[in-house]
């Protein structure tokens, strides 16, 4: 198939690039900047040359969009809305104007969709989407204001011959550098990864191998569309998460952390709180009803593989 892939430059698109190459798919990457064969330069925000790759293409995977890792100042926030609203409406203009639309549009958007909650986990049919929650920051309902937006951009391109489906992925978790996994290892590596603000708030999460092997389920499953959570079926609380994650490295002991300390952290690694204290329970409820199954269901096994391959060369998925 020829796969082109808006965005796909960064962490979850190498993971896709790399998989989907192997498996001997034709992958086109849009970004700003092309560097290599296969790389076609595009704006994100209009309509250029870069759409002739998109006509006749059978599969468009929309991962454009500013990356949280960074501040959430109103500027950020701001950038994060607009160019994921916009990548997302390009991309379905390209679509709309192509002579041979592709069969599927998969279009990245995000688990933070769902409500801070502890007491019941998140589907895509009784799911609770957040911006109403008691006792969060403000700026936490702007972010879900963001993927509704991301989403709706999507929901309302006139694509009739495209199915469309929109990708409520949770933290993609591979042994890449620089990727969410890096981050967390470095901080259990260096005894940091304890419990943060007391670790109740809930995480949910993905191996890489099961986010490719979803992506492919979904391209081939002709009777999906709509919001798709992919995450893996067992999130669990922060502490435990670390837990689990130290104990495959081989870190006995994790120091914990207070809210405030997570402020401080989160302004030296420019980042974000949120990232940290939402409590992010969610559950891939069409993805089991569908019949897909997890190779890494529960975190300690997908933990192990992953810390077995940053040992042994950080390899990705094949």
């Amino acid at each position: 198939m020829r796969i082109v892939i808006p965005g796909g430059t960064g962490q979850v698109g190498a993971i896709l690039d790399r998989a989907l190459t192997a498996a001997g798919h034709d992958v086109v990457i849009l970004t700003r900047r092309p560097r290599r064969e296969r790389e076609v330069g595009w704006d994100g925000e209009t309509l250029g040359a870069w759409a002739e790759a998109v006509d006749g293409s059978d599969v468009v995977i929309n991962l454009a969009g500013r990356s949280v890792s960074c501040r959430y100042t109103e500027a950020n926030l701001r950038a994060m809305m607009d160019s994921r609203v916009r990548s997302a409406q390009i991309v379905g203009e390209a679509i709309a104007a192509a002579a041979r639309p592709p069969k599927v549009w998969l279009q990245m958007s995000t688990a933070t969709v769902y409500a801070h909650r502890f007491d019941a986990a998140n589907d895509e049919a009784t799911g609770l989407v957040g911006g109403a929650e008691p006792d969060v920051p403000d700026y936490w309902g702007f972010s879900v204001e963001i993927a509704k937006a991301w989403e709706a951009a999507q929901e309302r391109a006139r694509t009739p011959g495209t199915r469309k489906v929109a990708l409520r992925s949770a933290m993609v978790m591979s042994p890449d550098r620089e990727g969410v996994f890096d981050v967390l290892l470095k901080m259990a590596r260096l005894g940091l990864g304890g419990p943060v603000a007391g670790g109740r708030q809930y995480v949910s999460w993905i191996h890489d191998r099961d986010f490719v092997r979803a992506v492919e389920f979904l391209v081939e499953r002709e009777d999906l569309s709509g919001p798709v959570n992919l995450v893996a079926p067992a999130p669990l609380p922060q502490r435990a998460f670390m837990r689990a994650l130290r104990g495959a490295w081989g870190v006995p002991v994790g120091l914990p952390a207070t809210k405030w300390m997570a402020e401080l952290g989160a302004f030296a690694l420019r980042s974000d709180t949120e990232l940290l204290l939402k409590s992010r329970r969610v559950v891939p409820g069409r993805l089991l009803e569908a019949g897909f199954t997890f190779e890494h269901a529960e975190w300690a096994g997908a933990a192990a593989d992953l810390v077995r391959r940053v040992r042994a060369g950080r390899r990705g998925p094949n």
